[in-house]
């Protein structure tokens, strides 16, 4: 599958700004089931000290700045992308058991060699971050999915599933700053909500799970509902799964991500992986105009 994705954002000040420093993370990578065919950024007033570079996780960040006074500030980022399937079909029923992956994972030294390098580079994604503490709350939540000797797949997908079934996608519930543990308490949120939660009850069990940031194809399958997150950004999951690596879930949806979600990049929570972000001098009254539209070019 072939798509064009185009992401504006637009802000339109009451007071003029006179200087900006902004972080873009609007340009799709590519992973093992995408490749990037094309991406640009068209900044308007015109971007100074404009440079891409490769951030930790390896995603595609642009960074500039805006030195000219102005009142309204555009960012349209216009990428193509290809996707191929990941995964023909999942066997949920086998594999490593959810427990081992986490003696895997938290042992010392590393007992399995043959896993190593990837096994330190997930050790990251076990730890709390900035947006994602685990806690007592999460734990039970996670509990009735985490029976002992279950395969780690069909574990987080029950995860999901249970995810889906149990909280209501509100999008006026939540703002950036809503503590996951409101959202847990009160069972509303977005895409990110939900991503963030996941991710807490896994690492509130010791895997190892990580934020994914992107796009859902816009235009529904003949016949069936239009997902939840098309034309906006949207967010899901990933897991560590040893021999087979990083495996998609989204809880948003109910689905194992394939050819119809792009992604722009993952770290350990939305904050690593804000589409964009900056400071600004003057302008302290703003209105905010967020557009994305995902075209399928080709199947």
């Amino acid at each position: 599958m072939r798509y064009r994705i185009t992401h504006t954002t637009q802000y339109d000040y009451t007071d003029t700004v006179g200087l900006s420093y902004n972080e873009a993370h609007l340009m799709p990578r590519n992973c093992a089931n995408q490749q990037v065919i094309t991406s640009t950024l068209n900044i308007t007033p015109v971007a100074a000290d404009y440079r891409m570079r490769d951030d930790f996780f390896g995603n595609r960040v642009a960074y500039f700045s805006i030195q000219q006074p102005h009142q309204t500030f555009t960012v349209t980022a216009t990428s193509e992308v290809l996707l191929t399937e990941n995964f023909a079909q999942l066997d949920f029923y086998q594999g490593f058991a959810w427990e081992t992956v986490r003696e895997m994972l938290l042992q010392q030294p590393l007992p399995f060699l043959q896993y190593a390098p990837e096994l330190l580079d997930a050790r990251q994604y076990t730890l709390d971050s900035p947006l994602i503490e685990t806690s007592a709350q999460l734990v039970d939540y996670a509990r009735p999915s985490f029976t002992l000797g279950r395969s780690i797949t069909d574990t987080v997908n029950d995860l999901m599933q249970r995810i889906y079934h149990d909280f209501t996608f509100d999008p006026d519930f939540t703002t950036l700053a809503t503590p996951l543990a409101t959202v847990l308490e009160h069972r509303r949120g977005v895409c990110q909500d939900f991503a963030h939660l996941a991710i807490g009850c896994l690492r509130s069990q010791g895997l190892a799970a990580r934020y994914v940031s992107g796009y859902i194809e816009t235009l529904p399958p003949p016949g069936e509902a239009k997902l939840v997150g098309a034309d906006a950004s949207h967010a899901w999951f990933s897991v560590y799964v040893p021999e087979q690596g990083w495996i998609d879930f989204d809880p948003t949806n109910n689905i194992i991500p394939s050819t119809q979600h792009i992604t722009l990049g993952w770290g350990r929570d939305y904050g690593d992986i804000t589409p964009l972000k900056g400071v600004i001098f003057g302008g302290q009254h703003h209105d905010l105009e967020v557009s994305v539209h995902v075209e399928c070019l080709m199947d």
